[in-house]
């Protein structure tokens, strides 16, 4: 019997749906867009093996025919294809499996269809506006819209004005615009992609992590360098979370300065300790009201849900500062 692979990431999300059977991972994939179903695909129909111990580790709970088995054998293509199909339709799969089991690597705008909206805005921010036109045109809108968002304002209006111009395009510009994506736009994107390494946010989820004695010494030594850098660490450090750590008291002080707009679309996106802490600082009524305006909320932008905590740990950390509230972080330590 082969040795039992080593599950990880996406492959464990692959095993969960595999297990599901066909039917009910088709209606997960029916939501999932290009890159997600790529990802997934090639993890399901690279997993030939997988002994019970990594199941049950996996999923808490599973059907009678899993448990019976001591490992997981399946025939790994054909199970994707017909998953696949019967989520998509046969059309629309076609695509995806030839991109799955071709076993050739996409070249040109064909491999951008499947890469991360960051990476490819990257890779397009020194490149001509008739290119990033070109790029955006060929793309799926929610993919291209994306990543009109995180171009530079002059570079995205130019492009946008190309796009809005474009008609019919030769097959020869097409060919060339390939061969530029190829040689310098990949690379472009290869070189942001290894870049972004740190930046505030990751010193601040580092520092979050340390004892408050030597979190607050490097907060010091850092603002003594850059006092800017320095505040700006320490304003992400104050997140929605730390709110856990709040007495009762300031909670309700807090709540007082926030609108019922804001928290609920707060509370959208928070971790349930994080809700129940709120709700519990609140009267029965208000509480159970909270409780069904959230689950009959319809969906919502994540940045939207993190606009709101933002607001709302602004207006705790200005309160902490008149002297109002206590932010309690670790330990004594005051944020």
């Amino acid at each position: 019997m082969p040795e039992p692979m080593t599950l990880k990431g996406v492959e464990r999300a692959a095993v969960v749906l595999m297990a599901l059977g066909e039917s009910h991972a088709a209606e997960i994939l029916r939501h999932l867009d290009p890159r997600e179903l790529h990802k997934l695909g090639v993890a399901m129909s690279g997993l030939t093996h997988v002994n019970r111990h990594q199941i049950s580790e996996i999923m808490h709970t599973f059907n009678e025919e899993v448990s019976g088995q001591s490992s997981l054998m399946l025939d790994s293509e054909n199970y994707v294809r017909g998953v696949l199909t019967r989520a998509l339709g046969r059309e629309k799969a076609k695509g995806v499996l030839e991109h799955i089991f071709s076993g050739e690597t996409q070249t040109g705008v064909d491999s951008l269809k499947w890469m991360d909206a960051s990476a490819i805005a990257g890779g397009l921010r020194q490149e001509h506006p008739q290119v990033v036109a070109l790029v955006l045109a060929s793309l799926q809108v929610e993919q291209a819209a994306e990543i009109v968002n995180l171009l530079p304002g002059a570079l995205r209006d130019e492009a946008l004005l190309r796009v809005a111009t474009l008609e019919q395009v030769p097959s020869d510009a097409l060919t060339e615009l390939n061969e530029v994506i190829e040689k310098q736009v990949m690379r472009n994107i290869n070189a942001a992609a290894t870049s972004k390494i740190g930046g505030p946010k990751r010193a601040a989820e580092i520092l979050s992590r340390l004892d408050a004695g030597v979190e607050g010494q490097i907060l010091d030594s850092i603002r003594e360098i850059d006092a800017d850098l320095g505040t700006k660490i320490e304003d992400l450090m104050v997140v929605f979370e730390n709110l856990l750590n709040v007495s009762d008291r300031d909670i309700q002080a807090l709540m007082r300065e926030v609108s019922s707009e804001t928290l609920l679309m707060a509370l959208r996106g928070a971790e349930e300790a994080v809700r129940n802490k709120i709700m519990g600082n609140m009267s029965r009524r208000a509480a159970d009201l909270l409780r069904d305006d959230l689950e009959s909320m319809p969906p919502v932008k994540l940045s939207d849900v993190e606009a709101a905590q933002k607001d709302i740990m602004s207006t705790a950390k200005r309160l902490a500062e008149a002297g109002e509230i206590t932010l309690g972080a670790k330990g004594d330590q005051l944020v």
